[in-house]
């Protein structure tokens, strides 16, 4: 594939410093993400992750679902309710609000597809708050899902899941979106279900290679003290 046949650039940087207020993560950070591509951020905690994935979200934020480490969920309300947040965009006010107090049968039921889709079904109803790690986790994925745009942006989205149940969520959802850029620390989930692996340092980029040009000790050395 020659320059011109590639895929559009979906995010880009070059030379961007990056940080919170006048804390610098990234002084001088060189990157392209482009359409269609599935990316791992991989690196120890402290290394930029968020940050980038911060920054990423504002290039592009009508174009990402998001699903944030912190998920940020309201607890005393249902899972169908915090699904459903994920949607608001697409709807108008009034809806949204009947949607609070008596959700039509079309409004559960594509909620509850979601729910079905994360092993959620028979918690649709149940309020955040009395949920498991795991089953928090995957409402604020839920919420992503339904949030129906093309680009997934996470944070350690399947962190509280077992191996099986990550690997099979993971798959799931970034089939669901035409590119994404997900943090996360398992080396082993990285190298299955992504394209591309970035991994980072200090604030810099120090691995950006094809997943299939990797093995796990390569991984591992971006955890090495």
């Amino acid at each position: 594939m020659n320059a011109s046949e590639a895929p559009a650039p979906l995010f880009h940087f070059r030379g961007a410093r990056l940080g919170h207020g006048r804390e610098t993560v990234f002084p001088a950070l060189d990157l392209t993400v482009r359409r269609g591509e599935t990316v791992a951020l991989l690196g120890p905690s402290g290394s930029g992750k968020s940050t980038l994935l911060a920054a990423l979200r504002r290039q592009r934020e009508t174009l990402c679902a998001w699903c944030p480490q912190e998920q940020a969920l309201v607890p005393m309300l249902s899972v169908f309710h915090n699904i459903y947040m994920g949607g608001l965009h697409r709807f108008g006010t009034w809806r949204n609000l009947r949607a609070l107090v008596h959700p039509t049968a079309a409004q559960r039921d594509s909620v509850a597809a979601v729910a079905e889709s994360l092993g959620l079904a028979e918690k649709l109803f149940t309020s955040v708050d009395r949920l498991s790690g795991g089953q928090a986790q995957r409402t604020a994925l839920g919420r992503a899902l339904f949030t129906e745009r093309p680009v997934l942006l996470a944070d350690e989205p399947v962190s509280n899941l077992d191996e099986h149940q990550g690997l099979a969520l993971l798959r799931d959802t970034l089939h669901r979106h035409d590119s994404a850029v997900v943090a996360m620390h398992d080396r082993a989930l990285a190298l299955a279900c992504f394209e591309r692996v970035i991994g980072l340092r200090h604030g810099e980029t120090v691995l950006d290679a094809p997943s299939a040009s990797l093995t796990l000790a390569d991984l591992d050395r971006l955890y090495l003290p």
